[in-house]
């Protein structure tokens, strides 16, 4: 069983900095990828970063050089740290989670970039 909890959204003034962090609190522990989606109003849930279970990491290329994604192995948990925010990135982000060649959500979390 897989069970992604998040935490971390909230509302932040542009150019800010706000940090996201998703445990798996279930008992299936052998994840491969683990990432970020986001999904704003009237638009499709499109991929932020990912990475793998040896560290490799992907962006968007709305994101790169702005978030950061990190993962700690041992506890199944992925944080996206994300600076220099824009009101473009407003938007509910979901954390993901593939094992068994399935794919785990979150039940997502608001970022609101709003002065």
């Amino acid at each position: 069983q897989v069970q992604l909890v998040e935490s971390g959204g909230g509302v932040v003034q542009p150019g800010g900095s706000l940090n996201l962090s998703c445990t798996n609190t279930g008992t299936y522990s052998r994840l491969n990828s683990m990432g970020w989606y986001r999904q704003a109003p009237g638009s499709q849930r499109e991929s932020v970063a990912e990475i793998s279970a040896d560290g490799n990491a992907n962006y968007a290329d709305s994101v790169k050089g702005r978030f950061t994604i990190f993962r700690d192995g041992a506890k199944n948990t992925v944080f996206l740290q994300m600076n220099r925010m824009i009101p473009e990135d407003t938007a509910v982000y979901y954390c993901s989670a593939t094992g068994r060649a399935i794919t785990y959500w979150g039940q997502g979390t608001q970022v609101t970039v709003s002065s």
